[in-house]
């Protein structure tokens, strides 16, 4: 082939990849057509052979795409990146299909609030996990199995979830939640109860008294007997019964993936490849967990990451009937799934011939019996307003409605506010006294969400009655004037730091309330023999928390505002008081000339004393408090006072009693003087 022809195939195989961009897939595949036809292509005739059959998939010529498919495998064995676009076409249609028809299907006959996320089943014992989502313990186990790490499927990446990995903790059920299925639901309870009794029979081979175990309580109406019910009747090789049972149980939830596996296998077994073949395609795109791709790639690999034995058995048994969809032809295979290729009409009948001698030898009465589906296969799981009690969803703590729930580890429930004044006593489970130490490491607690939902859904009134109350509760905590957090304990001042070690419980709870409420804020007195703290005080603005494993903390604050209590009081073990706010009285005129000359005289008396002082001492004062702060220009301008007054009373060396006496002075002249009278003092004793 000359350079000119090459150099014209070159560029119309650009315009036929540019028109697959845009997604112009007849052109695309015209030009491709074109090339092979006249044979001027640049590259493989497989290749080009590939894109054609890509772009009439695309385009919805879905019989021309396999027969080129087919051609093209003839050229060269196919793997799974060949294979991708068509078979995302197929999801795609089989998606919409799904998207038209599930609210036609389900409407009245899901599980919801009662699935499990991961299996899409019957939320079996319950174990709601760090992160507060809640799936079946069957599920958990089988992860567990796979892996050390305890992953949650609804969550998986997110930075909030406590990582509890110090050690592997056995999957505790959830008490309040297996609590409520049992009295809302014991249908489904009745029924799991069934399919574990129906697991040993299995397991023992005793396939016709599992069989007959499912006849005499099918009555019960539950979908997953009938899914249960499929299972013997396939150990049997009654291939037409067990795919009636499965369509049955895939009725009330077309979608829930351990029906799909197994409706899968029942029409295999019948030898309906195709329709096994379109619900197998439906089964990846429910299956949320495992990305396409992933599924794909472990057909190609042959890994079987993850995968049940239903999923494991399904994909064998559909591996040539996908090599045949796209690849049919001569002699050996070429598909990347390394199969036998045989007629589907062929493969079908020698399907139907093998189920029909196998369940010859099947006893009459067992293998001919048919079950009728109860009219209670259609009911919607809906919880009878008999069996919704308030008192079933109370925390055992405070004896009212759970309010952001939290469960802990060993499955106990309680509110979150509870759980962690529980804490702040003692690390410990209230109810079982299980080590929870690990909490107050994280210093996060994730809400049940289930919980959430169920009393939203059920108790929608008395939710808002209870909210109603948190909210006024956080509103009177919130209230910086009337029964405002009294911390007793130290002298002080605004603008100057006060870092607090807090470990008592009733000042963590006081920290963390005035964290939750947004305020930040809490007053810190000094304590007095009589009425339990001073008179005057002053408020802290708590800037960052750090806390420690055993639920110590360190509060870094600074001060804010001066107050004087008008009303001492106490709450839930740490006191309060009802303040009103101090600020200097301003002067103008000569009395602010004479007022702006003693703060000049003061301040250079204060800087040349501070000077003065031994390196080591200076050093500590500055590691603590900071540098002194410059001179005020007006040093009326702030409400109490120059910032430099107050850090010097807080280095100075004064007992709080002396000190407290400058914080309820409203007179900056008069504090200023009493400054001097304490600077000349110090300077008379060091002379002495």
């Amino acid at each position: 082939m000359d350079s000119s022809k090459q150099e014209e195939s070159a560029a119309m195989l650009q315009v036929a990849a540019e028109a697959f961009q845009a997604k112009n897939f007849e052109l695309a595949a015209e030009i491709y057509l074109c090339q092979l036809k006249e044979g001027t292509y640049v590259g493989s005739k497989w290749d080009l052979l590939l894109k054609r059959a890509n772009c009439l998939a695309l385009g919805g010529k879905l019989n021309e795409a396999l027969e080129i498919y087919r051609e093209a495998s003839r050229q060269e064995e196919l793997g799974v990146l060949q294979l991708k676009t068509i078979v995302e076409f197929l999801m795609e249609q089989v998606m919409n299909d799904k998207g038209q028809g599930v609210t036609r299907q389900q409407t009245g006959n899901t599980l919801g609030f009662f699935s499990c996320p991961g299996c899409r089943g019957f939320l079996f014992d319950p174990v709601t996990l760090p992160c507060g989502h809640t799936f079946c313990k069957r599920c958990l186990e089988v992860e567990r199995d796979c892996s050390s790490a305890q992953p949650c499927k609804q969550c998986k990446g997110r930075t909030d979830v406590p990582a509890l990995t110090s050690r592997l903790r056995p999957n505790r059920v959830n008490v309040v939640l297996g609590n409520l299925l049992s009295k809302w639901v014991p249908t489904e309870l009745k029924a799991f109860q069934l399919q574990q009794e129906r697991g040993l029979l299995y397991k023992d081979k005793k396939m016709e008294a599992a069989l007959i175990m499912y006849n005499e309580t099918i009555l019960l109406g539950n979908h997953l007997l009938y899914g249960n019910h499929s299972v013997s009747n396939s150990g049997l090789r009654a291939y037409e019964e067990t795919l009636s049972d499965t369509e049955i149980a895939c009725r009330p939830q077309p979608f829930w993936l351990k029906s799909q596996l197994k409706k899968i296998q029942a029409l295999v077994n019948v030898g309906k490849m195709e329709e096994a073949l379109r619900e197998y395609l439906l089964y990846l795109t429910s299956n949320q967990e495992k990305t396409v791709n992933a599924k794909l790639e472990r057909v190609n690999t042959g890994k079987k990451d993850g995968e049940t034995m239903e999923e494991e058995t399904c994909k064998k048994s559909l591996e040539i009937t996908q090599s045949e969809s796209f690849l049919e032809g001569d002699g050996k295979p070429k598909s990347c799934f390394q199969s036998p290729v045989l007629p589907l009409s062929e493969r079908c009948s020698a399907l139907k011939r093998k189920c029909s001698d196998q369940s010859s030898g099947v006893p009459c009465k067992i293998r001919k019996q048919v079950i009728t589906p109860s009219a209670s296969l259609a009911l919607e799981y809906r919880v009878p307003v008999e069996l919704v009690d308030a008192s079933d969803l109370e925390c055992s703590l405070c004896m009212r409605l759970f309010y952001e729930p939290v469960t802990t580890p060993c499955g106990h429930t309680f509110c979150l506010k509870c759980l962690e004044r529980c804490l702040d006593h003692n690390p410990q489970c209230p109810l079982c006294k299980e080590d929870l130490s690990e909490y107050l490491v994280q210093r996060k607690y994730c809400r049940t969400v289930l919980l959430e939902e169920l009393i939203a859904k059920y108790l929608p009134d008395e939710l808002h009655d209870r909210k109603k109350i948190y909210e006024d509760e956080v509103a009177e905590l919130s209230n910086l004037n009337k029964n405002v957090p009294i911390f007793v304990c130290t002298m002080a001042y605004p603008t100057v730091p006060c870092p607090l070690h807090i470990f008592e419980p009733r000042y963590r709870l006081m920290v963390r309330r005035c964290m939750e409420t947004g305020t930040k804020q809490f007053g810190m007195c000094i304590s007095d023999p009589v009425k339990g703290f001073a008179d005057y005080g002053c408020m802290l603005e708590v800037r960052n928390v750090e806390f420690f494993a055993d639920g110590r903390s360190v509060v870094n604050s600074i001060g804010k505002r001066r107050f004087k209590v008008r009303a001492h009081g106490q709450r839930d073990g740490y006191n309060t008081a009802d303040i009103e706010y101090l600020e200097d009285k301003k002067v103008e005129g000569d009395e602010y000339a004479e007022l702006l000359s003693l703060h000049d005289s003061v301040y250079a008396q204060a800087y040349s004393w501070f000077n003065s002082l031994m390196q080591l001492l200076k050093n500590r004062i500055l590691s603590h408090f900071g540098a002194m702060p410059p001179k005020d220009s007006d040093p009326q301008e702030n409400a109490d006072g120059p910032a430099w007054c107050w850090w010097l009373l807080a280095v100075l060396p004064l007992e709080n009693r002396a000190q407290l006496p400058f914080l309820a002075m409203t007179s900056l002249k008069d504090r200023l003087k009493g400054i001097r009278r304490v600077l000349n003092f110090m300077s008379q004793t060091r002379a002495r």
